[in-house]
């Protein structure tokens, strides 16, 4: 008798042990569940939104959108947050301003300028002006980290012709928006185009993209007038130069095509908005350019090879 109630003691203690064990490990269960839960709710509320993005960006700037398409041309492009991305000339920021926290705190965001040499050629620019050139990268990145806050991506510059070497391979993307223009117009007197390209090549991974926007000549166009000094090139000028540079050719949009825009010889790009440089003293003529809205522009997607 008394070995039957030690048997059943023993089986009593065991199923307490038994339902405490399972006790503890459904808790811990529940826990490690709730923590990934809330680790999960956390990532997605600081993984960086681009339609709130672009809904913070001032008036003036959405202004644009229509002919701009960001966010249509960003995701052409394949640029998502975490990215390194160099944007060549970024001027007044409009496309900083949305990469820099679109990239979010894993991303990095660097930005190229014209090589030093280059300024004069425009004829246009006071001692002044090109002095201030010589500080333009440390400038930049200043100016950039008071468009964001700390889950923006990190900063950095140079200019054309002078990559760092450290660079060399790091980056995801290079986006040349309505920047080659200028390059292949100098090409002749500095081979500024295909030193732009080559250090685009160089900074990219294998198989990045390089992400081209630029106002578009019809083919028929005579080549002297294409080459940029009014603003337009053609698309298959750009495709040879960029494959010429090392790029594939991977596809085209049309996503800021502007069929409007049917420029004569006698014209240049900034006769448009939101230039409007022909036509400040004539209201009539501007109201017509402002009819025919921004620039017709080739959208293009290269890739460097693996």
């Amino acid at each position: 008798m008394k070995h039957f109630i030690a048997l059943c003691a023993a089986g009593t203690l065991l199923a307490a042990c038994s339902k405490t064990e399972t006790d503890t490990t459904a808790t811990e269960a529940a826990s490690a569940a709730e923590a990934a839960a809330v680790e999960t709710t956390e990532a997605m509320t600081k993984t960086p939104d681009l339609t709130a993005i672009l809904a913070s960006q001032p008036e003036a700037a959405q202004a644009r959108y229509d002919a701009r398409n960001p966010a249509a041309t960003l995701e052409f492009f394949g640029i998502e947050p975490g990215m390194t991305v160099v944007e060549a000339l970024p001027g007044g920021g409009w496309y900083s301003k949305i990469l820099y926290p679109y990239l979010g705190a894993d991303g990095k965001l660097i930005g190229v300028d014209y090589a030093l040499d280059m300024f004069p050629l425009f004829g246009f620019f006071s001692d002044e002006a090109l002095e201030k050139k010589k500080t333009w990268a440390a400038d930049w990145v200043a100016d950039v980290k008071t468009w964001g806050d700390d889950d923006a991506a990190e900063a950095s510059a140079f200019v054309f012709g002078s990559m760092p070497e450290d660079l060399a391979g790091s980056a995801d993307a290079v986006l040349m928006v309505r920047a080659l223009h200028n390059l292949n117009r100098f090409e002749a007197e500095g081979q500024y185009r295909t030193k732009a390209l080559s250090d685009a090549f160089n900074v990219l991974k294998p198989g990045g993209t390089l992400g081209v926007v630029q106002h578009q000549a019809r083919e028929e166009m005579p080549d002297d007038w294409a080459d940029g000094s009014n603003g337009y090139l053609k698309q298959s000028a750009v495709i040879a130069a960029a494959e010429a540079a090392g790029f594939a050719f991977v596809e085209s949009s049309d996503i800021n095509a502007n069929p409007a825009d049917q420029p004569t010889t006698e014209d240049i790009v900034w006769r448009l908005s939101p230039t409007l440089a022909t036509s400040r003293d004539n209201e009539t003529l501007r109201a017509e350019l402002s009819e025919i809205g921004e620039s017709n522009r080739m959208t293009l997607k290269f890739r460097k090879p693996e």
